[in-house]
């Protein structure tokens, strides 16, 4: 039950942190005039702050193998699988050192072949409960 807590803590945190790596990436879509016209807000736009997928996920999906780094930068570990959960969501399986924990696919992006979280390695240690001192 513990295991269970300490993971859904590190998912809600990384939830939580992955609007500032979706800020990370340059945008795709050509500059427009402001002046030209108003875009409209429909249903479908994601609202500004929510973790949407980014280009960089829309086009290389997480995938089993795939090294893992930290919001520095230093690879960390790696995807060990990648399956839905109980509700459907994709969930990918992350083995750090001799830990593992699952986060949302949705909350992760992929550049250059590797899988990014927005967490430093430390910040996820100290989530899962395992700061070694």
């Amino acid at each position: 039950m513990r295991s269970f807590l300490t993971l859904g803590a590190a998912a809600v945190a990384l939830a939580i942190a992955a609007p500032a790596l979706a800020q990370t990436t340059t945008p795709t879509a050509p500059a427009q005039d402001p002046a030209a016209a108003t875009p409209a807000q429909d249903s479908t736009t994601a609202p500004t702050g929510t973790s949407a997928p980014t280009a960089a996920t829309a086009t290389a999906p997480v995938t089993a193998g795939q090294p893992v780094k930290d919001s520095s930068g230093a690879i960390i570990g790696s995807v060990a699988e990648v399956k839905p959960d109980a509700t459907g969501k994709a969930m990918a399986t992350i083995k750090m050192d001799d830990k593992t924990f699952a986060v949302a696919v949705a909350n992760l992006a992929v550049r250059d072949g590797a899988t990014l979280i927005n967490a430093s390695k430390a910040e996820i240690e100290g989530m899962l409960g395992g700061v070694k001192k």
